[in-house]
């Protein structure tokens, strides 16, 4: 009876949403997306349900390009080169067509856009150096995809945008066309369209004093307009990424979608590259225990510094030695070969105590010995760089890994001058890349310098395809590439680029 005269009294506005917890469940909150812009601020996150599959296949295609597009960077592309570049690497892995094309693909590859965007927001939005290299090549693809974009749908994109402008109307321009003119350097043959916005937005444009100042709005042409969206694109992301590192620890406790975002965010340290049994010299040059010391030259960093190590020191510990062995066994040297090797390198010690405590190791390599992973007698495969990149770091006194990684900046300097690197301005540029943590781009970069002629040599006489001088992810891949560029007489006598005998030769 109480509860009845209770209830009476309640005012039936406010007992409508007397319980929130379910007033959220009246209606939907989630709706479709429908993409009406070849473009997008992605300040929506997807709400529709995919395949795991597709969540994580998509972020790969993703990280694919945006890979591209840095190593476009670092290669000093222009613009007009990068565009170039960029197009069919774009059709391969994000394709968008445009709304005039009718493509019967278009919801999907906008919605795979989408997806992939915020898949690989959540995977790198984990620390602060990763989400700012992932702001700068998102803000590029989005820069890169708005100057492709035709005029009309360039327009009707950046008219959907919630943008606080607003453009000037027939009056107001004809009251302030002087000094419009004469604050925006605008000639008499350009377009005379302006917008205003409040000053604080266009803090660049003010201090470069390119907008006239009206309390408080700035005024802008509209050639600035591109600018502004890209940098309010920026903001937005910054903003959106930054959220996304509070929401992360939720994440965690989801085992489907945790695994796959730290394999996205370890390929973005460097992408993954597995093996190629290809990068062996084998067959071109004969490979054996007394040759590796000439063949060093041609080692990444990492190899060389374990070579080094090795010569110093007459041992290598565990970890160094099986990054090595593999290495070595890479690069086409066999297993007795390889087993001289060592025990000519561990010279202060006994032929027992070789056998007793590192024979084995070498063995179980190369899949003489061993339980299932040796099963088919191939043994270990050599460690790729992103495997190099993402494992624990050594502790003191131990070699092993990344030397871009692994050793601080002025020790790395000294390094890469003890093995003849000294050009101040690529030193200053790989001290650059370490502190954005882009250990392969630096590695990549120090090769390109070092084999300038050679790779000139390759590019002007047409001698290897493009793809032969992709960014390299892998220390075989370095080698053989490294041996071919100083030894183009024995690739073009056997018609052998980098990724091996080509399909028509004999």
């Amino acid at each position: 009876m109480l509860a009845a005269s209770t209830a009476s009294r309640i005012d039936p506005k406010k007992r409508a949403v007397l319980d929130p917890r379910k007033q959220q469940f009246v209606k939907s909150q989630w709706v479709d997306q429908t993409y009406p812009n070849r473009m997008n601020f992605y300040t929506i996150p997807p709400t529709e349900d995919i395949a795991l599959e597709d969540f994580e296949e998509w972020g790969i295609a993703r990280l694919k390009v945006l890979a591209e597009l840095e190593a476009c960077q670092f290669r000093n592309r222009s613009p007009a080169e990068t565009e170039e570049y960029m197009r069919p690497v774009l059709e391969k892995w994000l394709r968008l067509d445009s709304n005039k094309s009718r493509s019967p693909d278009m919801h999907l590859q906008r919605k795979k856009d989408h997806y992939s965007h915020w898949t690989l927001r959540l995977a790198f939005a984990s620390t602060a150096d990763l989400r700012q290299r992932f702001m700068r090549l998102e803000t590029q693809l989005f820069k890169l995809r708005l100057q492709a974009d035709s005029a009309d749908e360039r327009r009707d994109f950046i008219k959907s945008l919630p943008m606080s402008w607003e453009m000037l109307d027939a009056d107001e321009k004809a009251t302030w066309l002087s000094e419009l003119r004469a604050a925006t350097s605008v000639r008499k043959d350009d377009e005379e369209n302006w917008f205003k916005v409040d000053w604080e937005k266009v803090p660049d444009l003010v201090e470069r004093r390119q907008v006239l100042l009206k309390k408080g709005k700035a005024y802008v042409h509209v050639r600035e307009q591109t600018t502004m969206v890209l940098n309010e694109f920026t903001r937005s992301l910054e903003s959106g990424l930054e959220l996304a590192a509070r929401f992360l620890p939720r994440m965690d406790e989801d085992n489907r979608l945790a695994p796959i975002l730290h394999h996205l965010s370890q390929s973005f340290v460097a992408p993954d590259a597995s093996y190629n049994e290809n990068n062996g010299v084998s067959d071109m040059t004969n490979i054996h225990a007394g040759s590796i010391d000439g063949l060093s030259s041609h080692f990444p960093l990492c190899m060389q510094n374990l070579h080094r190590e090795l010569r110093k020191n007459s041992h290598l510990k565990h970890q160094s030695r099986l990054q090595y062995t593999l290495f070595l066994k890479g690069i086409g040297l066999n297993m007795q070969e390889c087993i001289i090797f060592w025990r000519k390198a561990f010279k202060l010690i006994t032929d027992e105590k070789f056998k007793s405590e590192y024979l084995y190791n070498v063995r179980h390599a190369y899949g003489d010995v061993g339980g299932d992973a040796n099963k088919r007698g191939r043994g270990y495969s050599p460690f790729s760089c992103q495997k190099l990149l993402t494992e624990p770091l050594p502790s003191a006194g131990l070699n092993h890994g990344c030397p871009y990684r692994t050793y601080s900046p002025d020790n790395l300097i000294a390094l890469l001058q003890n093995v003849g690197v000294g050009d101040r301005e690529l030193l200053r540029a790989v001290r650059e890349d370490v502190g954005r943590m882009r250990y392969h781009i630096a590695c990549n970069r120090v090769f390109e310098s070092t084999h300038k002629n050679e790779i000139k040599k390759v590019k002007d006489e047409n001698l290897w395809n493009a793809s032969e001088l992709d960014t390299i992810l892998h220390p075989n891949e370095y080698f053989k590439r490294s041996f071919l560029l100083k030894n183009l007489s024995l690739a073009r006598s056997g018609d052998i680029g980098v990724d091996g005998p080509s399909q028509g030769s004999n």
